[in-house]
């Protein structure tokens, strides 16, 4: 069963409490995430998203995965 934004949010939102978080998509499949959190501060593009995909439970994790594609914009607060 596809994922709506608002799933995805309360995953993130579990890892990520205090972040700036907007999540976009309205076919359940191909979803767009902006996570903005003070916990990126100095990790790379890759780390940041790691953390993203771990925050988000394996609901991508291979072919038969909830969430097919998430694109990601990650970054530290300014």
């Amino acid at each position: 069963m596809p994922m709506q934004a608002h799933e995805i949010e309360e995953l993130l939102r579990e890892t990520f409490p205090d972040a700036k978080i907007q999540v976009e998509g309205d076919d359940g499949v191909h979803m767009a995430a902006m996570i903005v959190d003070e916990s990126f501060r100095g990790k790379n593009r890759v780390q940041q998203q790691r953390a993203v995909y771990a925050a988000l439970k394996g609901k991508m994790d291979g072919a038969d995965g909830e969430l097919h594609a998430l694109a990601l914009t990650t970054r530290a607060p300014d």
